[in-house]
């Protein structure tokens, strides 16, 4: 074991590494259904290895801080920009309000028990998930006119104070959201959902769609034996169904394939290729006449891409107003997905700039389509590493600069500039996609691996004082962490229903991405069984990173007054 003890220290490259296996290993743990998660696996993992007392330089720990902080803005970019616009100013609002109290309360209560500013930041950064003021409330502790012993004992205060209330802070919101949310809204959180479900299958539209094992859409041959199809041209066969999307792809008349064209007639005895969602196919494709086997006929190049919308005239349509257009012929969306999160597909759902979506439909048609809603997104492994490089260096300069209040230098840091650049290339990117693609891939290494090197790196540094830290302040921790955690988001609960108005299922999906808690929309999700509520949590999300974010700083310049 000294072998080991003596390379850990002389390389401390292979700590990080170590500390990063281990982390991922206690992440995915699990006590009954709650997890701590690979964030907080590799904190405890870095506090396990660091007893060892192993130093490693703080250059590291910014590197892959600034990876992670320029990424997460680059994915959020789009929807925070869009929250500028007045339609979002409900979800804005709400968010503003949530974070400013999650503020307020780690500042009132490590005033009233007198925590250090170490320790209160770790309560911000813990009690509301938000990991990033790790480093942001570090990087201006060292900025501040403090003996050097000093500065380094708060910033490892804080990742002490960050693992007892982060356990406590997601694990009663993934409880309360869900649970207590719907009744201080005096409402049935499936009932709810329900309604919504059926407002939106009744208004002539397709219903909500779900990507599963089970095929959405499908392309199938029928045999017209219907008379009242006889002589009728393709636009008329196609018309006739009001409530649903069918689409004639390729004709068999007299034994030879013929194309599509909209004036073509239909005679008796002609096989037709339907596409259709598999819905209709089963339910109404006996209208037709027989489904038959015919190879040839269903031999139809398919493609399955996806588009990132940057048409600015189609920005904040509804999918039914989208479904009309003559692009949208013979194209179906099998996924919506907006900043990393997948959208309900409801006839009401609106498509923003920066939504990637997935189409499925003929080569031709898909080509088509994409070239009117925007940017083919083809998928590649390559990394815009010019865009990555000149984005974090730019951003950096930005958090450079120092704005000074009551004689307290207030930053972004270099961090901080990077999240703020990162917003504004992502939306960059969004606008012009022809450049600045990060492959998912590269987004999960910088974003998630990123976090778990700089979470896992400051658990090393502060392994040695941690136990102590814990006895001194663990106790009273809990209860604050608890409390903390769930008045702030009992106060956007009650402020997006009562005052802003806001659909009951939209509040949780925005309190859950104001307080950037990811696991609280899935069980909002699974406890409404709907994906509804995602459409209220991008926007939040968005400006709740940011606010959170930059509080590091502002609570280290309050509590030093």
């Amino acid at each position: 074991m000294s072998y080991v003890a003596n390379a850990l220290r002389d390389n401390p490259d292979l700590a990080i590494f170590l500390t990063v296996a281990l982390g991922f290993l206690i992440g995915r743990l699990k006590f009954g259904s709650f997890s701590l998660g690979i964030v907080v696996g590799c904190l405890l993992a870095g506090v396990l290895i660091g007893q060892l007392d192993i130093k490693v330089s703080p250059l590291v720990k910014a590197i892959f801080f600034d990876l992670f902080l320029f990424t997460t803005g680059y994915k959020v970019g789009p929807q925070f920009f869009r929250a500028l616009k007045r339609d979002a100013f409900p979800q804005m609002a709400l968010t503003v309000v949530l974070c400013v109290a999650c503020l307020l309360t780690a500042l009132g209560f490590s005033k009233l028990l007198g925590y250090d500013i170490g320790t209160a930041a770790g309560l911000l950064a813990g009690a509301f998930s938000e990991s990033t003021v790790i480093g942001t409330a570090g990087q201006a502790i060292q900025r501040l006119d403090l003996p050097q012993e000093q500065r380094t004992a708060l910033i490892n205060n804080i990742p002490v104070a960050y693992a007892v209330t982060y356990l406590v802070g997601t694990a009663s919101l993934v409880w309360f959201l869900p649970k207590i949310g719907p009744k201080l809204m005096g409402i049935d959180l499936k009932q709810e959902a329900a309604q919504m479900r059926s407002q939106s299958a009744g208004s002539g539209g397709e219903t909500e769609g779900v990507v599963s094992a089970a095929r959405m859409f499908d392309v199938r041959a029928y045999r017209v034996t219907n008379a009242v199809l006889f002589g009728k041209t393709i636009a008329e066969i196609e018309a006739l169904p009001r409530d649903a999307r069918v689409y004639v792809l390729r004709v068999r008349s007299g034994g030879s394939l013929q194309e599509p064209a909209p004036d073509l007639a239909i005679r008796e005895g002609d096989i037709i290729a339907v596409m259709a969602r598999q819905e209709i196919h089963a339910g109404r494709g006996d209208v037709i006449g027989p489904e038959v086997s015919d190879a040839g006929l269903l031999d139809i190049p398919l493609e399955s891409l996806d588009v990132v919308l940057t048409n600015r005239a189609l920005d904040g349509l509804s999918l039914a107003v989208l479904a009309k257009e003559e692009f949208a012929r013979g194209v179906f969306l099998s996924r919506l997905t907006r900043s990393g999160i997948a959208m309900p597909i409801t006839i009401e759902s609106q498509v923003n700039r920066g939504d990637v979506l997935s189409l499925v439909g003929p080569l031709p048609l898909v080509e088509r389509a994409a070239a009117q809603l925007g940017y083919a997104d083809r998928r590649t492994t390559a990394t815009d590493m010019v865009f990555v490089g000149l984005g974090i260096f730019l951003g950096g300069l930005v958090g450079l600069l120092t704005l000074v209040v009551g004689g307290v230098p207030l930053t972004l840091t270099t961090s901080g500039g990077a999240l703020i650049m990162g917003l504004v290339f992502g939306w960059l990117r969004s606008v012009y996609p022809f450049f600045g693609r990060i492959p998912e891939p590269a987004i999960w290494i910088f974003d998630t691996l990123g976090l778990c090197m700089f979470i896992g790196i400051v658990g090393l540094g502060a392994g040695p004082s941690f136990i102590s830290g814990l006895k001194t302040t663990g106790l009273s921790l809990v209860a604050v962490g608890l409390v903390s955690a769930l008045l702030p988001h009992t106060i956007g609960i009650l402020f997006g229903r009562y005052v802003l108005k806001m659909n009951p299922l939209i509040v949780l999906g925005a309190c859950a991405g104001a307080g950037t808690i990811t696991a609280a929309l899935r069980a909002v999700q699974d406890e409404a069984q709907s994906s509804i509520p995602a459409l209220g949590y991008t926007v939040p999300y968005a400006i709740g990173n940011i606010l959170l974010t930059a509080w590091g700083p502002v609570l280290v310049a309050l509590m030093s007054l």
